[in-house]
């Protein structure tokens, strides 16, 4: 069995033992803390897509930077001789 928030504040006008009136705060808190959590969840979406929005072409952005650094590097043309010792096969 379940109320809303309207349902629970009429019936606390017909219900007025103390028992009843602490149980009737304490599901009136719950729902003030369960609006609060749904907002605060709506905002982080908002956010988060905002966040999304925002981000959405950085990746072809990214890949022309290491396409134009690719150019700037010299070609090498033989790799470096390595350091050591080789026998000859």
């Amino acid at each position: 069995m379940a109320f809303t928030e309207q349902g629970l504040a009429m019936l606390s006008s017909v219900l007025r033992s103390p028992r009843a009136i602490q149980v009737n705060i304490a599901i009136m808190r719950t729902f003030v803390k369960l609006r609060e959590t749904l907002a605060l969840h709506k905002e982080l979406a908002v956010k988060l897509a905002e966040l999304e929005r925002r981000i959405m072409g950085h990746d072809v952005d990214i890949k022309s930077v290491f396409e134009a650094l690719e150019e700037l590097r010299p070609l090498a043309k033989e790799p470096p001789k390595g350091i050591g010792f080789r026998p000859e096969p």
